[in-house]
């Protein structure tokens, strides 16, 4: 089997790193970078239908990271265009934002989606595309439905150092999150073991807000805490993204992932995975 990378960003490297050399192949938009050059490769324009010259090792898995545009995703489209029985099975990170607003309650992989946002909108009729292809083509579809990604570089230090503020906590909402390493570690076991496919909640189980995560990270990296404001204030203040996560509370179950999957995060504890990632 080989293993195929569409897109090697922020989580495509890391899995990269850890798939076996000699039978992992990369197709990303841009030029990568010098440390990701040794691994067969190729630059591929996602936006265009003309995909003549892409071509993937047979027999191959392939995890698709690429964030969808639209509901058409013509991206994954594109992509899809281009595959035959070389592919046996797609794995694709999605969102955990498909389950929109649920009251903070847990929720596990049989609720039905609820897609509030465009983005939660787009990764939704993305996943319904690939079950229709796989279905088409007899491959096998592994959906991993993903909560924010945290790790070196994305623990919002800048936001810290800009002094922005964040919701109290006695208004924020509950968190989910997985650190990046968890993350490539469950498209690995995705990607080359044997289990049932389907869809799968991934995430530490560490439910704690963002707002204790901006205070965590502010006291391991020896800044300012940041400033706390009421949820009026926020409401008045904030960019319509961040909006967009206090209009939504839930708590995301990942006990498919542990037991069905076989994943059990590294950083359970998500003050372990700030240390590390500082």
């Amino acid at each position: 089997m080989h293993f195929v990378v569409v897109g090697v960003g922020y989580t495509g490297k890391r899995v990269c790193n850890l798939l076996p050399g000699d039978r992992v192949y990369l197709v990303n938009r841009s030029e990568l970078n010098e440390n990701l050059q040794k691994l067969p490769n190729q630059t591929v324009d996602l936006d265009s239908s003309s995909h003549e010259a892409l071509t993937l090792p047979a027999p191959c898995t392939v995890l698709y990271t690429v964030p969808p545009e639209s509901h058409e995703n013509a991206r994954l489209e594109n992509f899809l265009r281009n595959l035959g029985s070389e592919v046996q099975r797609i794995v694709y990170l999605s969102t955990t934002g498909v389950y929109g607003d649920r009251g903070g309650a847990v929720v596990t992989e049989k609720y039905a989606p609820k897609p509030t946002t465009d983005r939660a909108k787009y990764r939704r009729a993305a996943e319904e595309r690939l079950l229709e292809w796989g279905s088409e083509k007899s491959a096998e579809i592994m959906v991993l439905r993903v909560p924010g990604i945290y790790g070196p570089d994305r623990l919002g230090v800048s936001r810290l150092a800009a002094k922005d503020a964040v919701i109290s906590e006695v208004d924020a909402n509950p968190g989910n999150r997985i650190h990046v390493d968890d993350l490539a570690a469950c498209c690995i076991a995705a990607m080359t073991l044997d289990v049932p496919t389907g869809i799968y909640n991934v995430g530490d189980g560490d439910y704690r807000s963002s707002t204790w995560f901006a205070k965590t990270v502010a006291r391991l990296a020896d800044m300012s805490a940041p400033r706390e404001i009421a949820r009026d204030e926020a409401l008045r203040t904030f960019s319509s993204r961040r909006l967009s996560f206090l209009a939504e509370s839930r708590r995301i179950d990942v006990s498919k992932m542990r037991d069905t999957l076989g994943c059990v995060p590294r950083y359970r504890d998500a003050e372990d995975g700030i240390r590390a990632s500082l």
